[in-house]
């Protein structure tokens, strides 16, 4: 057999040529020979030799398809992602990190990227990940830097003064107001947050901004987690810059209008004026639409959404069209794109002028301006930031000729934001809204990539609008299917709730949205300087109300499902597996579908998060025993913002309030000013005495109480549980229970009997409590370990000694004396 592999020589030495059918045949030949070859070698090779071959082949594969990967320049794709990573790890560190260390790794590995031009793709691609993770720790240490925020260390009744930067209306005419502090008294706080929310029940005329205001309120740090892993609320304020929230005993007085303002910078006097335009106009729509249409209405111009009402707020929530009441991607895209497409219809009606000017520049630009002025009266939300920055870099795009719709400019838009605000990448809002957007995207770009195909109904004028209804149709269907199941695992994580019926939901609300909705609505808008913006107002009221209408109509039919807290393992595995298919443009994205599903296969299956037997809140006031899927507790109305997530959490509805037993003339008196009395033996043999019979008649798992005294309980192993609120029966408590939970800020943390204490000391620092009870020894969770990060640190402060850090058990505490 001759060598086909070597071309045949002419007699005189030149090549011989031939034709392109011939090569083909030879090369066809050539690549049989060799398989036959490599076959029958497997076939007399070990097994090992042949797994080795297979992983070979595998490796080579893999490779090719890395290298090809690289070949389509997709670097900036994991920019977002790699920057993203390094915020997430500064902020879940126990403490921070020093910053010479940061800024030395981020400069060795940038110079050691722009150095090592002759390394593998591998090694350079591993140096790029490193230097912008290191980046991203960098910038989450930054805007730590940049917002040192006071936080409150601890609840406190002072007379407030300050001036009013926000405020915001309830549905029942309730005001809340966010003030900027310029002093405290009655108290004096030794650390006063600089600005605070405080809500108002009852006021008939609203404060404007600027006004300096004075008040007696109540102020608290704001909320950590209700449970271990749930959302840390004092997280977000940190970066919000709110260091408290609270509420006010009565009206609060106004000492200077806003006009007496003048020590305000130019910056601080443009902000109110913005702020007062936004108010101005809220005003004005709901003036114009009375109820929940003008309060949704609003919400979509202003992001004041705590004037719509409870029940319809839950009612979009379940039907899973909570998106169109957030100033977000939804708003901004038909905003810009009404206005564009608009535009230029209407420079279609002018063939000279469309011929003489780049029209679709100017309609780009004009959206620009568009979107800019909806972002100045949206009040600056983070979710109308995250959109407009979106958007305006679309449109650029478009101003420089470059494609709108693309992953680079979703990478961008993500890229400035963590520039800007590297924080949002924990909030579901930046993953919701990026996931939504990233998984769009991609759908669109396979869309485009796709084969057209003719049929009857492209080639029929008859039958094209047909054609155009369906494709309508289809784009509803399809982007709200492609949102919804992105953004699913989402809400299970953070919500732990899923909107069963948020498809058809959407397919029935988005065109009144699109047609109705937001088309009037911005005609309104542009007219209300000159005052003709009331009809147009009273249409989009209308559409408003068909979307209520279909929001309200699944929750009727009860479409949510509660799933509780994942595993940790969850959502970091979904998240990669979303974006390898999101991002990837090869056959590798497969293998990001494959991650996908064995991810929800195995939570699916898998025995999922194991649920505590006892949780504590952070104050220690509210304490629950579950039991299945009964949640008992020692408050008959128990806080509504913490029971809730407890429910949702461990997918417990039914509430259980406590036995309250009758008054007994043979216990102890002691009232709040008494609580430093010492019991006498007598005094705590008869409350302990009490405490028995109480658990001798209350069945196990549920709450025996003497009302304003104490709580007892007994689990299922045997466990006394008694929570007191008073100190004086901390000795007979300590002597009965197991577990001892107060309130009331003790300096020590155990009981000299050998039982567990819980006191609004140690749970200041802890945080909320968690316990499971079914072993030998209880295995205790808390929500901090170690509150050292910025946004925690107010737990360890010491208002009367000025420093942070001060140990729980340092001084003695007046309850020792009883008999501890």
């Amino acid at each position: 057999m001759p060598n086909l592999e070597a071309p045949e020589q002419q007699e005189d030495g030149q090549d011989l040529v031939l034709p392109s059918r011939h090569r083909r045949a030879i090369a066809t030949v050539v690549f049989r020979a060799k398989a036959e070859q490599r076959e029958r070698t497997q076939d007399h090779a070990p097994l090992s030799g042949r797994l080795y071959l297979a992983l070979n082949h595998i490796r080579v594969v893999i490779g090719r398809l890395i290298e090809e990967e690289a070949a389509h320049g997709r670097a900036i794709l994991f920019a977002p992602i790699y920057m993203g990573l390094g915020a997430i790890f500064w902020f879940t560190l126990a403490s921070d990190p020093p910053p010479q260390t940061i800024l030395v790794g981020f400069l060795l590995l940038t110079g050691g990227f722009l150095f090592r031009r002759e390394s593998g793709r591998l090694v350079r691609h591993l140096l790029f990940a490193g230097m912008l993770i290191s980046l991203g720790m960098a910038l989450a240490q930054l805007e730590s830097w940049r917002a040192s925020t006071v936080m409150l260390d601890s609840a406190v009744t002072t007379t407030v003064t300050g001036r009013v930067e926000r405020r915001e209306t309830y549905d029942n005419g309730r005001w809340r107001y966010v003030v900027k502090v310029e002093a405290t008294e009655k108290p004096s706080v030794h650390r006063p947050p600089e600005r605070v929310t405080i809500f108002v029940r009852k006021q008939a005329e609203p404060f404007n901004l600027g006004d300096r205001i004075q008040g007696r309120a109540r102020l608290t740090p704001p909320a950590g987690p209700a449970l271990p892993r749930l959302n840390d609320f004092a997280f977000s304020s940190y970066f919000n810059g709110i260091g408290a929230n609270g509420f006010a005993y009565g009206t609060l007085t106004l000492l200077s209008p806003n006009g007496d303002a003048a020590e305000n910078s130019l910056l601080d006097k443009a902000d109110i004026w913005l702020a007062g335009l936004r108010n101005s106009i809220g005003d004005r729509i709901r003036r114009t639409l009375p109820g929940d249409a003008g309060a949704f209405a609003a919400a979509l111009v202003t992001d004041e959404r705590r004037a719509i009402s409870d029940d319809t707020t839950e009612a979009l929530r379940v039907a899973g069209l909570t998106h169109i009441i957030a100033i977000s991607g939804l708003n901004m895209a038909l905003s810009a794109g009404i206005f564009y497409v608009g535009l230029r219809y209407l420079f279609s009606l002018f063939p000279g002028l469309v011929q003489a000017w780049p029209t679709k520049k100017i309609a780009a630009f004009g959206a620009l301006v568009t979107v800019t002025a909806y972002y100045l009266i949206s009040g600056f939300g983070v979710s109308a930031e995250r959109a407009f920055i979106m958007m305006a870099i679309m449109l650029v795009a478009v101003l420089l000729d470059r494609p709108s719709i693309s992953l680079r400019n979703v990478a961008l838009s993500a890229i400035v934001i963590l520039v800007l605000s590297p924080s949002q990448v924990l909030g579901p809002s930046f993953q919701m809204s990026y996931a939504a957007t990233l998984a769009l995207v991609s759908g669109y770009t396979l869309w485009k990539r796709r084969r057209h195909r003719e049929n009857i109904l492209s080639r029929s004028k008859f039958l094209s609008p047909l054609l155009f209804v369906s494709r309508f149709f289809g784009g509803i269907l399809s982007t709200s299917f492609i949102g919804g199941a992105s953004t699913a695992i989402f809400s299970i994580e953070y919500f732990h709730r899923l909107a069963t019926y948020g498809l058809a939901a959407n397919l029935a609300a988005m065109p009144i949205v699109s047609f109705i909705v937001m088309p009037f609505g911005m005609v309104a808008m542009l007219l209300m300087p000159f005052g003709l913006d009331g009809p147009f107002w009273k249409v989009t009221g209308e559409g408003l109300e068909l979307v209520i209408l279909v929001a309200k109509t699944p929750a009727g039919w009860g479409g949510d499902i509660t799933f509780g807290r994942q595993p940790a393992w969850l959502m970091p595995t979904f998240i990669a597996g979303f974006l390898i298919m999101s991002v990837l443009r090869t056959r590798l994205r497969h293998l990001g579908f494959v991650l996908l599903l064995a991810t929800i296969g195995a939570a699916a299956f898998g025995s999922g998060v194991q649920k505590p037997d006892l949780m504590i809140s952070e104050d220690g006031a509210l304490v629950a025993l579950r039991q299945d899927g009964i949640l008992a507790t020692n408050r008959e109305r128990p806080q509504t913002f913490i029971f809730e997530q407890w429910q949702k959490a461990l997918v417990a509805a039914e509430h259980q309030p406590p036995t309250i037993l009758p008054a007994d003339s043979r216990l102890p008196q002691v009232s709040k000013k008494e609580r430093r009395r010492r019991l006498s033996a007598d005094e705590q043999k008869a409350v302990r005495k009490a405490m028995g019979e109480a658990l001798d008649q209350t069945m196990q798992g549920s709450f025996a109480c003497q009302k304003g005294a104490w709580c007892v309980a007994m689990l299922e192993n045997g466990t006394i549980l008694v929570t007191i609120e008073n100190a004086a029966y901390l000795p007979p408590a300590c002597d009965t229970a197991n577990i001892v939970v107060t309130a009331i800020r003790l300096r020590l943390d155990r009981c000299r009997s050998g039982a567990m204490l819980f006191t609004g000391a140690t749970l200041r620092r802890s945080g909320s409590v968690e316990m499971d009870l079914r072993g030998d020894i209880p295995i205790v969770s808390t929500a901090f370990e170690n509150p050292q990060r910025p946004w925690t640190r107010h737990r360890t402060y010491d208002w009367r000694t000025g420093t942070f850090g001060a140990p729980i058990g340092s001084r003695p505490s007046p309850a020792s004396d009883n008999g501890e």
